[in-house]
């Protein structure tokens, strides 16, 4: 027999899922709640850019304006670093790494709607873009 606890949790999950509580939705944590600075339940190009701006600047630990294969900490493989690099100096500058987040923002926006939601940061093109804004 299913308890009474088993139906409202399954009752919750369908109704969560359905969308029937969006304000539920975004009222919990995650990358979503997290970058959402305007509190709208999704993340646009400004929030993400603004994340990583300060991300650069923590990992910017030499202060020397750049972000090298150390200092990125695995966020780019040695062949992504490459193709974000246009003067093949082995370095990002800030503009390099929001121009790399910009272009991940682009790929994880299937729908070209301008704003990434829940489901659209949990794709791998997401996930990727995650990687620069942690």
């Amino acid at each position: 027999m299913i308890s009474r606890r088993t139906v409202l949790l399954l009752t919750l999950a369908i109704a969560s899922a359905s969308g029937a509580f969006p304000a539920l939705a975004r009222s919990g944590a995650g990358p979503v709640r997290t970058l959402d600075t305007d509190n709208d339940g999704t993340v646009d190009l400004a929030e993400a850019k603004k994340a990583a701006s300060a991300v650069f600047d923590r990992l910017d630990r030499d202060r020397d304006g750049t972000l090298d294969k150390r200092e990125l900490a695995g966020r780019l493989s040695a062949k992504e670093l490459d193709a974000a690099d246009p003067d093949h100096d082995g370095t990002l500058t800030k503009n390099e790494y929001l121009a790399v987040v910009e272009r991940r923002f682009n790929a994880a926006n299937p729908d070209s709607d301008v704003t990434l939601d829940a489901k659209e940061l949990s794709s791998a093109a997401g996930k990727a873009l995650l990687r620069l804004l942690r």
